[in-house]
């Protein structure tokens, strides 16, 4: 789906390094002095005497055997007496082979669209044509795109943008915030977002709109309910719901409400997004910086397809300042193209690529 060819490392030079080393975890979320820290590149285990892949691939994780197979996994979830991938090296010696620059050889990512190459700037031209083919590539080929959207979405008017990306089909699950879904449905209920107008202006009392909106949504018990009811007949969460779009609302500490539906458990939260970014082909996310970062974090930066051959995973961040965007970046997103603009503009834009032929 995306384009590029992964070529596997030749592992002739590591025919005689050991097979990696496993260490029981000595307590529940407790891991073993020296384990593997793992990234999201293509990671190789020797075990019996042949290289391969562990399941679930994600930085900030560790390498874990769960009975014949190797997987990775948070701290948090390993259990004790639980065996644990033991290196401190990533270039074979020690079993553990990283391969670093696997995709970032000249062309690797295909003509007009290159990943993991292009500097953070405003003043870098957006390639929306070639982003466009992209997304109509994946849908084709059954990809399965990962979006995430911030509030400044709904405030500036292109809600209307990412419904008409759901109902077409390049959304195929959207992890956001309680903010997002709210100020969506007070903007389908009473046409404001945190009271403000389709024009820009302020409306009397609007200040309490948002929590209108959440009441409004409790009283019917659910936004599918909502839905179902002709209660909420437009905007995000109405086309996520009216099409089974899978999302994830996570909350936060300044989270108003919070909606039926949002997961206040942070962890409860990161185990639903992983759901979805395990199964990611690519990932959109636009004006949010907490979960670009959160998702970011949870992407590996490649997908294998069902014949087993690897392929980069398409990642854009958007936002109207470099700052997020770099630190998507710093934080270990290496593969992350970077769109510095403002929602609004990115989302119409894109619309309008994609619904060329």
């Amino acid at each position: 789906m995306a384009s590029g060819v992964y070529q596997p490392p030749d592992f002739t030079p590591l025919a005689a390094v050991p097979d990696a080393r496993f260490a029981p975890a000595p307590a529940n979320g407790v891991l073993p002095d020296g384990f593997f820290s793992t990234s999201n590149l293509p990671t190789f285990v020797k075990r019996n005497g042949r290289w391969s892949m562990p399941a679930a691939p994600r930085m900030d994780g560790v390498l874990v055997l769960r009975g014949s197979e190797l997987i990775t996994v948070e701290a948090r979830a390993v259990r004790a007496g639980e065996q644990v991938a033991v290196a401190e090296h990533e270039d074979g010696s020690q079993g553990i082979f990283v391969h670093h620059g696997a995709f970032t050889s000249p062309g690797a990512s295909g003509p007009g669209f290159r990943f993991m190459s292009t500097p953070v700037s405003r003043e870098k031209p957006m390639q929306y044509a070639a982003l466009a083919q992209a997304l109509k590539t994946q849908r084709a080929h059954g990809g399965y795109l990962v979006w995430s959207f911030g509030p400044a979405v709904v405030h500036s008017r292109a809600r209307q943008d990412v419904q008409w990306l759901i109902e077409n089909g390049f959304v195929q699950a959207m992890l956001g915030g309680n903010a997002v879904a709210v100020h969506d449905l007070e903007a389908a209920l009473f046409g404001t977002t945190l009271g403000m107008t389709e024009a820009g202006g302020t409306s009397d009392t609007g200040h309490g709109m948002h929590l209108r909106a959440i009441n409004r949504i409790a009283q019917v018990g659910s936004i599918e309910a909502a839905v179902a009811q002709g209660l909420v007949t437009n905007g995000i969460m109405y086309a996520l719901v009216k099409h089974r779009v899978p999302y994830v609302l996570a909350g936060s500490i300044r989270d108003d409400g919070p909606l039926p539906g949002v997961i206040t458990d942070a962890l409860a939260a990161q185990d639903a997004m992983r759901v979805h970014t395990q199964k990611a082909t690519g990932a959109v996310l636009v004006a949010t910086a907490l979960h670009a970062i959160a998702i970011g974090n949870q992407l590996p930066a490649f997908y294998s397809t069902p014949h087993g051959s690897l392929h980069p995973l398409l990642t854009v961040c958007v936002d109207q300042t470099e700052f997020v965007v770099s630190k998507l970046k710093d934080r270990g997103t290496h593969q992350a193209y970077g769109v510095v603009t403002n929602a609004q503009d990115f989302l119409h834009v894109l619309r309008s690529y994609l619904s060329s032929p």
